[in-house]
């Protein structure tokens, strides 16, 4: 018997190749490495990310598609949770846990850089 192939459907590496599974983790960690990449570049030509008060404009393309990630994700963890907790519940909340740290760590320099 291969070591490779796993025989149970709902153990946690075969939850996380699940679509409903890896997408909120695709876009969040996409989301995470677009801010990355805005405020390295902002630092680059010394330009800083946080916005300025006093000048009212529109957020820009960057951020619109941080929020449609950071949205659009939200029904695909909702399927996910509702498909799965109760087939698997220790592997679901593993997942679920694993969506969430990846929804706050993209949240986290938002936040925290108050862009």
């Amino acid at each position: 018997m291969d070591p490779n192939l796993n025989p149970d459907p709902n153990s946690f590496s075969a939850m996380l190749h699940r679509p409903s599974a890896y997408l909120p983790l695709a876009m969040s960690l996409s989301a995470l490495a677009m801010v990355l990449v805005c405020i390295a570049i902002g630092l680059i030509v010394h330009h800083p990310a946080v916005p300025n008060p006093a000048v009212r404009e529109d957020e820009g393309s960057i951020a619109h598609i941080w929020q449609l990630l950071m949205t659009v994700q939200m029904p695909i963890v909702l399927f996910f949770a509702v498909k799965w907790l109760r087939r698997a519940p220790g592997q679901t909340l593993r997942v679920l846990g694993l969506q969430a740290g990846a929804w706050l760590a993209s949240c986290a320099p938002i936040y925290f850089l108050h862009l």
